[in-house]
């Protein structure tokens, strides 16, 4: 890829991550969790590092989400220790995996999901989370897999984005876990809370990933098969 077109599809990429993610954070559904947003415009960056290349939507995503943090909280560091690498892992594995293990099992798809699912047990068991919490949580999960695994018996191509999406979500999740609690032992949130517990690394991965993979698994296939049709991107 040139250069000048790499640098135009990663800027058009982190604008409408930011924008649309800036448009979501203004509705009905944020902030839930803290300084961790709901955040449905995953989808966006997926898109651009499968249909395009996995640097343009790793870099876009982690710019983009630079940007709407600069305007939603204005915590430089924190975006630098916490959203932008975790961005940037996500969607890079997501484009990477896509393009590099096209003959992937459906055991790829159900094991993050499942490992998932382990924590809300945990979550569960040790009251770490509201039980609302957790049940909606493990049925978003579940439900959402359930799609993913009939989408990609339908036509299975989709089955390495699916995996790919489950794996690198799952990085990125346990990415924002981490670093935003362990941000919290040394500086002070956006809103004022200083040294959390432990368990926050769990109800921030949960949090993450059972909110944003629905988005992933629904939102994507359709956008890249309309890319596709339209002759823009190599695809899947």
């Amino acid at each position: 890829m040139k250069k000048s077109l790499f640098a135009a599809l990663t800027s058009m990429c982190a604008a409408l991550y930011a924008v649309l993610g800036y448009l979501s954070y203004l509705g009905l559904f944020t902030p839930v969790i803290g300084v961790v947003r709901f955040w449905p415009v995953v989808f966006v960056p997926a898109v651009f590092s499968v249909a395009f290349h996995p640097l343009v939507g790793g870099v876009g995503a982690a710019i983009g989400i630079f940007i709407s943090d600069m305007v939603i909280h204005g915590n430089a560091l924190l975006s630098i220790v916490a959203g932008v690498p975790a961005n940037f892992l996500c969607f890079y594995i997501i484009g990477y995996l896509s393009k590099k293990h096209r003959d992937t099992k459906y055991l790829a798809t159900i094991v993050p999901n499942v490992a998932v699912l382990g924590l809300c047990t945990v979550a569960y068991k040790y009251k770490l989370l509201d039980e609302l919490v957790v049940i909606t949580y493990a049925t978003a999960v579940i439900v959402a897999l359930a799609i993913a695994l009939v989408i990609s018996a339908k036509n299975k191509k989709w089955k390495s984005f699916m995996a790919a999406s489950s794996i690198g979500l799952l990085v990125g999740s346990l990415w924002i876990g981490v670093t935003v609690w362990a941000f919290s032992q040394v500086f002070i949130l956006p809103g004022g809370a200083k040294n959390l517990a432990l368990p926050a690394i769990v109800a921030w991965t949960l949090w993450v990933y059972c909110t944003e993979i629905p988005f992933l698994y629904l939102l994507a296939p359709p956008v890249l098969e309309t890319l596709k049709r339209t002759g823009l991107g190599d695809m899947l």
